[in-house]
């Protein structure tokens, strides 16, 4: 089809030819669709200050963000964001300010609850991350550089990522992390990720350049965590004390097993559950608690409040052998 210029009643005022009436259309969808989202979202988005003591006894300020999610003024951020700071202060876009408290942090899942001291606009509306499609359409909202209220959009990039996270000596693995091409600069932190009917899916909690952003799923983990940390203030974890690489297992155990892998262990931290049942480096741990071992997450999947205290049968390929011992997960320190 011969290409052809707009006759003048196309021409837009000034002269210049515009987008046709389609692709008009869906830019105003669009449009329509991110401005709704930062209206209803971005006042219920605080920008937070937290005071940090540094080495030496000079202090310091953190900033990020937090999402007022009950109506009695309690909010959600990253566990970074606040670290072990006990207080700090709230802006929201309308400039109303408050002090606010931390009720609860957990730095092995990077959330962190706060309640604020003063009034709170009404909360959002808790989404449902597993239920998100890559290329779906998300709208990020925070304070990225100390700049208040603000909104950038883009695509859900990939699903399923994982995030490792840190504790003192503990590092854990966040699962089903999402990413996303929305902008995101530090500040953006603890803030909103939502989708396009304005229901919060994600803390955003990491910037990794070149146009990639992570955050925190709200799904059903997250918000056991969430609850947790409203009523106890932290979260309790079971712990062996042992590091360990996925490992594929010999071709003989494969067959017998049906089970393509184990879990390497590469240490064993001295006094340890672990160390006490006698597991020794280069180990392959095949199961545990009856289940098979394929990977450092499907171990830590255990390691959960229940456990601890509670005899947990272990079985690892040593040499040509097969041992089974008994470990006694103990409570997970806190890095206090």
């Amino acid at each position: 089809m011969a290409d052809t210029l707009p006759g003048p009643e196309h021409v837009p005022d000034g002269g210049a030819p515009g987008p046709d009436d389609g692709t008009a259309e869906a830019l105003d969808a669009y449009s329509r669709i991110v401005t709704t989202v930062a209206a209803a979202v971005t006042p219920r988005v605080a920008a937070l200050q937290v005071p940090r003591r540094g080495r030496g006894g000079w202090f310091s300020t953190a900033l990020g963000s937090a999402v007022v999610f009950t109506d009695d003024g309690f909010l959600l951020t990253n566990a970074h964001v606040v670290g072990h700071a006990d207080a700090g202060t709230l802006a929201f876009a309308d400039g109303t300010t408050s002090p606010f408290h931390t009720i609860g942090a957990d730095p092995l899942s990077d959330l962190a609850v706060l309640r604020a001291d003063g009034p709170t606009p009404t909360p959002v509306r808790l989404g449902e991350a597993t239920a998100l499609r890559v290329g779906q359409l998300v709208v990020a909202v925070g304070n990225p550089l100390g700049l208040a209220g603000t909104v950038t959009a883009g695509v859900v990039s990939a699903l399923g990522r994982s995030l490792p996270a840190r504790s003192g000596s503990a590092v854990r693995v966040i699962d089903n992390v999402i990413q996303t091409d929305a902008a995101l600069n530090p500040g953006n932190s603890g803030g909103a990720l939502t989708t396009a009917n304005g229901k919060v899916v994600g803390i955003t909690t990491a910037v990794a350049g070149n146009g990639l952003g992570l955050a925190v799923p709200i799904d059903a983990t997250s918000r056991q965590i969430i609850a947790t940390l409203l009523t106890d203030g932290r979260i309790r974890r079971a712990y062996l004390g042992l590091a360990g690489v996925p490992t594929p297992l010999p071709p003989t155990l494969r067959s017998r097993t049906g089970q393509q892998a184990g879990l390497r262990i590469v240490e064993v931290v001295p006094g340890a559950p672990a160390d006490s049942a006698g597991l020794h480096e280069g180990d392959l741990l095949l199961t545990a608690g009856g289940e098979p071992m394929t990977s450092a997450r499907t171990l830590q999947h255990l390691m959960l409040a229940d456990a601890i205290g509670r005899p947990l049968a272990l079985t690892v390929l040593r040499g040509t052998a097969l041992v089974d011992v008994i470990a006694v997960p103990t409570e997970l320190p806190s890095d206090d």
